[in-house]
């Protein structure tokens, strides 16, 4: 396309000299196709920043005054010019903004021009990538494209503070002149297909004269100040930052309300490492006494500012090097960091905290363990839900990763992590109304279908319908539940637990259409034609593994899964006096225990030793004390039968043992049924196959999860799953957002207990004894759960036998003092401190402050330079 003098000549005059004009320049191409040369004109006639009436531009125009307004509003209506209106006297001005804060963003709030410019997207994000390369190292504070504000409940009460550092001031100071818009932002990454998963709704306020230009046109939506306060709040609560524009001392024309993943001033900061660009006076700073290293603050913070690290003494001192600045030294792309995006490391160097890091759902342990230790049990029920919707349950089956890697058990044993878990969420049971999250988002115009109600698909259904996505779960089975009601016997999951935190789930408003069979009673094709955008299979692995041996038909021979079911659907199957359990895994001691409780006689028959069982060593031990015999290097051959009917399992070795039964418990299976799969593909082993990140599989609007995905795993692990792919449904609901972009990776790595000052820790942590949970006294066996949960008593014991291995660091020299953190902390650990008083460069002193910047940086880096070489 021929190169436009009079367009690279406006470009010239709207950039004031910022950026380099070239007919490849992101602020030529973002008119290049469809400014027109009359359009051109009119904006030539004003003058930046500085107000024009239409008469004068018309006469600089060369235009007659009609035809001049009807460019002007043409103009004003696409986005280019700022509009101001004095209806009393029936004065129309108009002002050339730069181009940001200014026409990029007035340009994207246009959303049907926008569609219909593509490129307009492309160029914005442009302008805040190549455009800012020279720009990002020289630019001071306060004359960055936006700057962030605090949090206004972070600004410390003795700061000596001003104003226009709070939110409020600005809201109430233009009253009647307030207007909301869809971000433009998050609208530039849609429109791109890079989407992070925030929307571009109604979250940017706009102020004063451009306010009531958009109210005007019809772009905005009028609000009251009480209302934009409320937004602001909102904005609070989802963990967004404030930024204001710059152009003026002690005022902005807007408040936007960004995510670091989303935003491109943001991303400016970000891209080159150069917060300086956006920072706020303040930074963030941890009490290391009072931090647990729950996270929380990392998982929200602006900047990357904030990992998690190690907190107990090392051998080797661990430092935290801050983040280099351009404040002395030529900034080259090797400082940037181009991928921020995808690149975030929530974990310091040195590693963090075994229990966080060990459990699969990366749950605040140390985060809740100190709420519980100060009796604050309902807040760490919160802390806990925010991975975990059934504490209940996993305080009683989980299989307690956290305390195999905890610390203290290096010191003497570990943490009863679990039975605190189970105490706190035991303590909810107990209250007249269960704890249901607020929800911050509303998403109800999205339809998710949830096949399979185990612990996978119930996790899933919890987090979309805490965004309040309209959920329904199909299963086959009379009650949801999955192998949590079906696969686990009462003895170790009473299902009053079970259903009492599902009923959190029909709180929510999630949907259970049980005894429906996708597949066989519905289609996928079928629900897809009703409405659903999304699937979740989750159908888990419920069939049991063939022996593969003769004598595999006879009566009385059990596969060990479906065992379970019959008697957890209150069946109670003849399984006769003498009954052989093949196999050495958690499913074979709940086969065995059960079958225990049927009035058996049970031996567990396993293939190899002893020491190889992959039982939980507790579950063994109680299997031992409730009278279940154990058999090693049993590999079965065959099954021996008289009159159809079992009479010995026959093992290699010439071994023999005599039953009425076999329940063979070695392993599970997945049956998709009659789904109707369409691209969706399975491996050998019959697991669905999926992206291990996002969960999607190659029949795109289909997630999976669980044991269909994993094989038989535990129900922690599908938990955790299931929450990511809520967070990919998310994603994929919605047109232009990536399944990966701005997602944290968990990439959680702890830290080296060679390196742990042991002898220091063992000094200073005491010799007090891990609570052992109670059991009620029973003189037979029975189907009811017998252990006791936690008193409180033990509760503050065991908490403070944790040694409080992690916490979490702050770089100051990349914190830009947003006080998201401080929100996010529940110990009071993280504030505010201001470090600076530098207000917004006002647009029309820059071009006599950049310059004198640049020079005095210059100078700096020159004098480093010096130094160095000597």
């Amino acid at each position: 396309m021929e190169v436009r003098e009079n367009l690279i000549k406006l470009c010239e005059k709207i950039n004031d000299g910022h950026y380099k004009i070239t007919p490849d320049c992101a602020e030529y191409r973002v008119f290049e196709k469809w400014i027109t040369d009359e359009q051109i004109a009119v904006m030539m006639a004003l003058t930046s920043m500085k107000p024009a009436f239409v008469p004068l531009i018309a006469r600089k125009a060369g235009m007659s005054v009609q035809r001049t307004r009807e460019v002007l509003h043409e103009i004003t209506d696409i986005g280019l010019v700022v509009q101001v209106l004095v209806p009393k006297v029936g004065l129309e001005i108009y002002l050339l903004p730069p181009y940001t804060p200014g026409i990029f963003e007035f340009l994207l709030i246009n959303e049907k021009f926008c569609i219909a410019h593509p490129e307009i997207a492309y160029a914005f994000h442009q302008h805040a990538t190549d455009s800012q390369i020279e720009h990002a190292p020289n630019t001071p504070m306060g004359a960055g494209i936006m700057r962030v504000i605090p949090v206004e409940s972070a600004i410390p009460a003795d700061a000596t503070s001003i104003d226009n550092e709070r939110c409020s001031k600005y809201i109430e100071d233009n009253d009647g002149h307030l207007s909301v818009t869809p971000c433009q932002c998050r609208r530039v990454r849609r429109m791109m297909g890079e989407g992070s998963g925030d929307l571009d709704e109604g979250l940017c306020i706009f102020m004063g004269h451009v306010a009531d230009m958009f109210n005007h046109t019809g772009k905005g939506r009028p609000v009251s100040v009480q209302e934009a306060k409320a937004l602001v709040k909102l904005a609070d609560e989802r963990g967004c930052v404030h930024q204001i524009t710059t152009l003026h001392q002690g005022e902005t024309f807007a408040i936007c309300n960004c995510q670091p993943e989303s935003c491109l001033a943001l991303g400016v900061t970000q891209y080159f490492n150069t917060p300086g660009t956006s920072k706020s006076n303040y930074v963030a700073e941890i009490d290391k006494e009072k931090c647990v290293g729950c996270g929380q603050c990392t998982d929200h913070c602006a900047n990357n500012a904030i990992q998690m690290g190690q907190k107990l003494c090392a051998k080797t001192p661990i430092v935290h090097e801050p983040h280099e600045l351009p404040d002395e030294i030529e900034w080259t792309p090797e400082h940037w960091n181009t991928e921020h995006r995808t690149n975030r490391e929530y974990i310091a160097p040195e590693g963090t905290a075994p229990c966080k890091t060990a459990c699969p759902a990366h749950i605040a342990v140390q985060g809740y363990l100190k709420l519980a230790a100060q009796g604050r049990y309902l807040e760490a029920l919160e802390l806990i839900k925010k991975e975990n919707p059934f504490p209940a349950v996993c305080g009683r089956v989980c299989n307690r990763k956290c305390e195999d890697e905890c610390t203290r058990g290096d010191v003497d044993r570990a943490v009863a992590i679990d039975e605190v878990k189970r105490f706190i969420a035991d303590r909810e049971l107990e209250r007249a109304g269960r704890f249901v999250p607020k929800k911050l988002y509303d998403y109800s115009d999205k339809k998710i279908a949830v096949i399979g109600a185990g612990p996978a698909g119930l996790s899933c259904a919890y987090f979309l319908a805490c965004d309040n996505y309209k959920v329904t779960v199909f299963d086959k089975n009379d009650l949801p539940g999955g192998m949590l009601r079906y696969g686990i016997p009462n003895f170790r999951l009473e299902k009053t637990v079970l259903d009492a935190e599902i009923d959190v789930l029909k709180e929510l408003g999630v949907v259970f259409r049980c005894g429906v069979e996708v597949g066989k009673d519905v289609t996928l094709a079928r629900l897809r034609e009703q409405g659903y955008d999304a699937f979740y299979l989750a159908v888990g692995a419920q069939k049991s593994a063939a022996l593969g041996i003769e004598g595999e038909e006879l009566q009385g021979v059990w596969g060990g899964i479906d065992f379970l079911r019959l008697v957890n659907s209150g069946a109670r199957p003849a399984i006769g006096k003498k009954v052989v359990v093949i196999g050495g895994g958690n499913v074979a001691m709940d086969v065995a225990r059960t079958a225990a409780r049927l009035g058996a006689q049970v031996t567990v028959a396993y293939r190899r030793r002893e020491s190889d069982m992959p039982a939980d060593p507790l579950e063994v031990a109680e299997a031992k004390e409730e009278g279940v015999k154990f058999v090693f290097e049993h590999k079965p051959v065959s099954i021996e039968g008289k009159n159809g009917k079992v009479h010995a399992l026959h093992c290699e070795g010439d071994k023999s043992l005599r039953c009425d039964a076999v329940l063979a418990a070695i392993g599970q299976r997945i049956d998709l049924g009659g789904l109707d799969l369409g691209a969706l593909a399975c491996d050998g082993k019959g697991r669905v196959q999926a992206d291990a990140f996002t969960y999607q599989t190659a029949q795109s609007d289909v997630f999976v999860g669980g044991d269909a995905y994993t094989g038989p795993k535990f129900a922690i692990d599908a938990i955790a799953q299931g929450k990511q792919a809520a967070i990919s449904i998310h994603r994929y609901v919605h047109p232009g957002q990536s399944l990966t972009i701005g997602r944290d990776r968990l990439t959680y790595r702890a830290f080296d207990k060679d390196n742990v000052d042991f002898d220091t820790v063992r000094r200073d942590c005491g010799d007090a004894p891990r609570q052992i949970p109670g059991k009620d006294a029973a003189k037979a066996l029975t189907f009811r759960d017998d252990r006791c949960t936690f008193t409180e008593e033990q509760v503050k014991a065991e908490t403070a036998r944790c040694l409080g291995c992690g916490q979490s660091f702050v770089d100051p020299n990349k914190c830009l003092g947003c006080g998201v953190c401080t929100t996010r902390c529940k110990f009071d650990a993280i504030h505010l401190k201001k470090r600076t008083f530098v207000e917004s460069i006002d647009y029309f002193d820059r071009p006599k402050a950049l310059p004198e910047f640049v020079a005095g940086r210059q100078k700096r880096i020159e004098i480093r330079k010096m130094s160095e070489n000597k």
